[in-house]
């Protein structure tokens, strides 16, 4: 990878919490980040507070238009990218809700908008190799039911939580076969437990925790060659066995590609 300050490091959902704080860290160590969020006075407050070399993009990840959008708008603006943080996420103990595109909120929002929004940018993380893809997932991990991905019976938050989290390892593991040979590395993680962000009321870990290993993923030389792994904070780890299934990810790539098509 360059070195730090020549880096251009897109982080989804960095106007809050751990994506904030990685923001502060990357910035301040000269890397050029660009700060996604979906309030504008929030993304304002956080290009303020981190300074250094930082730009806003806002879009709601609960609209896939809107994710395209975002999309373009770093392509346009910025010919390499380094790193690919996708980091936004929601959790949620209320009712079942549907995004704009009426799929589930927290598949779209946690899994289905990282998905594209990856997918739009690889011809320009490729083309700026060696670059990385980082994905915040969770321990907390629970199997695509493919007879009901959009949990339209039995709904929990916490089972909706768990099964867009484990997608995104799911894809993970995808993408690092997918790119062997590019330059590119996806890794996953579980940053750490219950650090005190807007969706925690009883923090376990701190965020500087969650921000030094998720840092680790974007920055240590010693992972250049590491691809298609899952963390748990700084050690690797097992993720739930569906992650493993061939047959189970090519089935939640063939869905999410019939999802995400224009």
């Amino acid at each position: 990878m360059r070195p730090i300050d020549q880096q251009t490091i897109l982080i989804t959902g960095a106007t809050d919490g751990l994506g904030r704080a990685l923001a502060a860290g990357l910035a301040a160590e000269g890397a050029t980040v660009l700060v996604h969020g979906r309030d504008d006075r929030r993304g304002a407050a956080t290009l303020q507070e981190i300074g250094g070399k930082a730009s806003w993009y806002r879009a709601d990840l609960s609209s896939l238009a809107e994710t395209r959008a975002l999309a373009e708008a770093v392509r346009t603006d910025h010919p390499r990218l380094d790193v690919l943080v996708n980091n936004a996420g929601i959790g949620t103990d209320g009712p079942r809700q549907e995004s704009a595109d009426g799929h589930e909120l927290t598949f779209q929002v946690n899994y289905l908008s990282g998905y594209l929004l990856t997918r739009l940018l690889l011809p320009t993380l490729t083309a700026s190799a060696p670059a990385r893809i980082v994905n915040v997932s969770s321990l907390g991990q629970q199997a695509v039911d493919f007879d009901d991905v959009m949990i339209t019976r039995g709904y929990t938050g916490t089972r909706a939580y768990c099964q867009s989290k484990l997608a995104q390892v799911m894809f993970t593991i995808d993408l690092a076969d997918e790119l062997a040979g590019t330059g590119v590395t996806a890794n996953a993680l579980h940053p750490a437990t219950y650090m005190p962000t807007k969706m925690v009321s009883s923090p376990i870990s701190t965020l500087e925790e969650g921000v030094r290993a998720t840092h680790r993923l974007v920055t240590d030389p010693a992972l250049d060659e590491v691809s298609g792994r899952f963390f748990d904070g700084l050690q690797e780890a097992r993720a739930h066995a569906q992650a493993y299934d061939s047959d189970a990810r090519a089935r939640l790539k063939a869905l999410s590609d019939e999802l995400t098509s224009p």
